[in-house]
């Protein structure tokens, strides 16, 4: 091979180290570009992780959230399920992060119209709440008060009764004995006594109802017997009916012994004297026969 010039040597030489300068600045560049792109590929791997953790407490959040109102459990429950979607596209690659991210951030805004709206309804129900709590607490006032009205008249109407019921003064009974010639003598001696006489003074009464008005008389032995009637009944020992016209009134009932049911004799000893209005006791006196 013949020897190769000098210009030429130089010119293989030069461009040989060209080449070098090239092939070295090729792979200087490759470095970096795989450099970058590992540096790329931590970023992404990071910004994944984050958005996951994002969504997992988003998630979270959601599952926090109470509410009583069918409706909205039914919007938050379909907002759980776009987040576990989501989540699972992230996983498997099938979304870009970025716009993963742009998704969860609709989300996110979503769920804070959900508390906001959750908070208010909150807010309206403990109102309402005490609302309720002060309007029974108004009404038990009133019931109790409708309550003491009620006693109160009940207590007026009792008092209203009492006082018509009508008053009895002067009261006093005696032994009669009746004469051959038809007149009558006071007697305390039983053995003597055809008749009892009890008499007695209404007083006026400017709220009793006028009218008639049956009084009673009702005669009890030693024995806590009642002396009978004419009938035989041993509720009372005898009646009478006045006509009362809320004045002063005296009157006198009458009991005889013969007439009632067999016949009675009256035998020496104390006897309790009552006037009754109805089943009220208007007046009591005693009568001692010996």
């Amino acid at each position: 091979m013949p020897e190769m010039s000098q210009k030429t040597w130089w010119v293989v030489v030069a461009t040989l180290l060209l080449a070098c300068v090239f092939l070295g600045y090729q792979v200087m560049d490759s470095n970096q570009t795989i450099g970058s792109l590992r540096g790329d590929n931590s970023e992404l791997s990071l910004a994944k992780d984050q958005l996951l953790l994002d969504l997992e407490k988003m998630r979270f959040s959601y599952d926090t959230l109470e509410t009583e109102n069918s409706m909205m459990l039914a919007e938050l429950a379909a907002q759980q399920e776009r987040i576990d979607g989501l989540i699972t596209k992230v996983n498997n690659g099938y979304w870009e992060v970025a716009r993963a991210k742009k998704e969860s951030e609709t989300l996110r805004s979503i769920m804070k119209g959900y508390i906001a709206t959750i908070d208010s309804v909150n807010q309206l129900n403990l109102a309402l709440l005490d609302e309720n709590l002060a309007m029974k607490e108004q009404i038990e006032a009133v019931s109790e008060e409708n309550a003491d009205l009620v006693e109160r008249q009940e207590n007026m109407e009792d008092m209203l009764e009492a006082g018509q019921t009508l008053q009895v003064a002067e009261f006093l009974a005696t032994g009669v004995r009746v004469l051959s010639s038809g007149r009558q003598r006071d007697t305390d001696r039983a053995d003597r006594c055809d008749m009892l006489r009890v008499c007695f003074s209404i007083l006026e009464n400017r709220i009793a109802p006028v009218g008639e008005k049956t009084l009673h008389l009702r005669i009890t032995n030693d024995q806590g017997e009642v002396l009978a009637d004419e009938q035989g009944g041993t509720e009372r020992s005898a009646s009478r009916t006045i006509d009362y016209a809320r004045e002063r009134l005296d009157a006198c009932i009458f009991y005889s012994p013969e007439e009632a049911v067999g016949g009675l004799t009256l035998t020496a000893g104390t006897y309790v004297v009552d006037i009754l209005e109805g089943t009220t006791v208007v007046g009591t006196t005693d009568l001692i026969l010996r």
